[in-house]
């Protein structure tokens, strides 16, 4: 049985402090339409300028993960997104007026409190599922982090972390199902070590840290002069180490906090690739620099697959609409007419079918010799196929026409020559609403990607 995308159903804001600059931000999450996924609007900013949230936009992994798009950028953006995922929300517009959103307590627990009483709405499309059938991972050579994701059934991620020092040592973490997320993994805080923690404060950062919103492990001999720097950024007037190693009397809600923390941050950074995923990850010495070229790397895998998943049909058996039956809904007629057949039509897709041959009427001048279809009657086909869709959702489609609005991302990857058969596969983005359908759509000849575009049409009554 198919899962729905969900968002939430009323916008909740709530305010902080940013952990670098130390000023006041103020972040709401706002409900989005059906296959928006993530994304954050810098509403600080003329335009008010919209980035989504995906691994081609990261641009450094300092300090937290960073995305930029036109100039315009969004820090430490792991925290919130984390957050969303752990409660299965799949679309969501999150508005800041900051480049980063407030540290809270350095977890995700404040903002899956704020989802949560927004409320969680299902929405009327399929969840978007990426699921991992073979072995895929990622190694730095620099630092040996490495992650692998699996098979499962599920979401589940475990983390191996080895920090090199007495203090912390080697901790692990497992989320076995993402429904866990919130009890399990939401209130790891963000940690540091002492020796990090004097780098920022001599640059000048982490205006906004104290000791409520980062763990703070005492891996060197604590000065004087470092004492008293730490009294005056964290306004106290005594600091003390406990015996566990943390700086003054902050108390773990586990004891491998800091694994479930990193834990927290890969399911946070791969949120970047945009879908949800049923595999099991298994992340060892993770890293937001390792997080984010996995998910890199997974983002282009999921397109990949998602260009190259041609249709399967046995073109001896019946279709579902053959010439006959398509002209009873289409109004084009030959030489214009590009679809031969219609092979599956469910209430969000079509797939059709066109043989290609000699007798085309356009390949008498393209080209003379050197036959080719031309790439705007591949784009024209795929619009037909399309129109069929749309046009199945009106009782009477003999007495509408169908009109382009626009076309994106058009990509023509391979010759189509007479001979081929082209087989259409054409997606809703958006659900059908006022006779306007927006879709993602494929063309495949020979095993592979010939064509591909975003195409929006309108259906309107003949006058």
């Amino acid at each position: 049985m198919s899962r729905k995308q969900q968002t939430i159903k009323n916008q909740v804001s709530l305010s902080g402090v940013g952990i670098h600059t130390g000023n006041t931000v103020n972040l709401t999450f706002k409900p989005a339409p059906v296959n928006h996924g993530f994304s954050f609007s810098r509403v600080d900013l003329e335009g008010e300028p919209v980035i989504a949230a995906k691994a081609e936009y990261v641009v450094n992994t300092q300090r937290g993960t960073n995305l930029e798009k036109n100039g315009v950028q969004i820090q430490t953006s792991e925290h919130v997104l984390a957050a969303a995922v752990g409660l299965e929300i799949d679309n969501l517009l999150i508005e800041i007026d900051a480049s980063e959103p407030p540290i809270m307590d350095g977890s995700s627990k404040f903002f899956v409190e704020a989802l949560e009483k927004a409320g969680i709405q299902e929405q009327d499309a399929d969840v978007n599922e990426y699921v991992v059938k073979d072995i895929i991972s990622y190694r730095d050579e620099v630092t040996g982090s490495e992650i692998i994701l699996m098979p499962s059934e599920k979401y589940e991620v475990t983390t191996m972390v080895d920090f090199g020092t007495k203090i912390l040592g080697t901790q692990n973490a497992t989320l076995n199902n993402i429904t866990d997320f919130k009890n399990e993994i939401a209130a790891a805080r963000t940690f540091s070590f002492l020796h990090e923690i004097e780098m920022l404060l001599e640059n000048d950062l982490i205006k906004g840290g104290d000791l409520n919103n980062a763990i703070v492990y005492v891996d060197k001999e604590l000065s004087e002069e470092t004492m008293n720097k730490l009294k005056k950024a964290f306004n106290k007037e005594d600091i003390a180490v406990k015996s566990n190693g943390i700086l003054d009397n902050l108390n773990l809600h586990w004891a491998n906090e800091a694994a479930r923390h990193k834990l927290l941050d890969v399911i946070g950074d791969l949120a970047l690739t945009g879908t949800r995923i049923r595999g099991k990850v298994i992340a060892n010495k993770p890293g937001h620099l390792v997080n984010t070229q996995f998910a890199k790397k997974l983002s282009k895998i999921i397109k990949m697959e998602k260009r190259n998943n041609v249709p399967q049909f046995d073109l001896s058996q019946p279709p579902l609409m053959d010439i006959h039956q398509i002209m009873d809904i289409l109004p084009h007629r030959p030489p214009f007419l590009l679809i031969d057949r219609i092979l599956e039509l469910t209430e969000k897709h079509v797939i059709g079918m066109k043989n290609v041959t000699m007798n085309e009427d356009f390949f008498v001048g393209h080209f003379p010799g050197a036959p080719v279809m031309p790439g705007v009657l591949q784009v024209e086909a795929m619009a037909q196929c399309g129109g069929i869709l749309v046009l199945s959702t009106v009782p009477d489609p003999e007495n509408y026409l169908t009109y382009f609005m626009k076309m994106d991302n058009v990509k023509f990857k391979q010759k189509v020559l007479p001979g081929d058969t082209l087989i259409f596969k054409c997606e809703l983005i958006s659900p059908i609403r006022r006779g306007i359908c927006h879709m993602q759509s494929y063309g495949y000849a020979n095993g592979k990607l010939v064509v591909e575009a975003e195409l929006m049409a309108q259906i309107a009554k003949k006058q």
